[in-house]
């Protein structure tokens, strides 16, 4: 029992290869991002943010496929995410046309990271006690990808920042106060991607990646704009089911 209660300690304190290399890809592409949107090239800043997002769903997948899961592994990934979800989102918008605002753009700005950094911090909590299905508060990574979006979306479509500067800051500092919400989000973890699926799944998955594949940058600002209203809309709609009926007046 205590050689068994070693071995698994031990395990613990492991630092495994290829996991946390992907994690250390997320955390340059991060940075990346933040460098390219410093010489004010934000479309390459916009991608590099979706490309950690990536490689982020990749490390704790071949943590758990290749048994290498450990402690260090799960801290290293939440500071990773500090600053591709957070940290370079904040900055590359703030570069983007936050700043023509002023402090008002530095607030959006700063809203959007505080919040992101919270809700690592609370995920981190309540890992094992909230259901899997769902996410409570908009996750960081599709926080990122609203942001990432706007700014690829716009440098893409040839609109002037400024011009658009008072609906960005709004847009990101709801993606923050989202994330810190209590809004249920669904985790598509659920989904049985190894399982057999119906072939009109197959199909429209296809479908989908071709659709991406023609205008990225305007097909993934609206896909993760639009699941970022997916919550409240929820939220509003089984709110509105709860409420009883209003009684009559005589």
């Amino acid at each position: 029992m205590i050689e068994s209660d070693k071995k698994h300690a031990q395990k613990r304190r492991a630092v495994y290869l290829l996991p946390n290399l992907f994690t250390t890809a997320a955390l340059f592409s991060g940075f990346f991002a933040v460098v390219s949107a410093m010489h004010q090239n934000f479309e390459t800043a916009a991608i590099a943010i979706f490309i950690a997002m990536i490689l982020d769903g990749f490390d704790g997948r071949v943590a758990r496929m290749i048994g290498a899961e450990s402690e260090f592994g799960a801290q290293f990934d939440s500071l990773s995410d500090v600053v591709a979800f957070g940290v370079a989102p904040a900055l590359v918008s703030l570069s983007w046309g936050l700043a023509t605002l002023g402090k008002v753009g530095w607030i959006a700005a700063f809203i959007y990271l505080a919040c992101a950094a919270l809700r690592l911090a609370r995920f981190n909590t309540q890992i094992g006690i909230v259901d899997k299905k769902y996410f409570i508060g908009l996750a960081s990574p599709p926080a990122a990808a609203v942001v990432a979006g706007l700014v690829w979306f716009t440098t893409d479509s040839g609109i002037s920042a400024s011009s658009v500067a008072i609906p960005g800051a709004i847009i990101v500092a709801g993606a923050g106060l989202l994330m810190v919400s209590n809004i249920k989000y669904s985790s598509f973890k659920n989904l049985d991607i190894k399982g057999r699926v119906p072939f009109v799944v197959f199909l429209a998955v296809i479908v989908v990646s071709s659709i991406i594949i023609i205008d990225p940058a305007k097909i993934l600002f609206a896909i993760a704009f639009c699941y970022a209203l997916s919550g409240p809309i929820m939220a509003l709609k089984n709110r509105v089911k709860k409420e009883p009926p209003a009684t009559p007046v005589e």
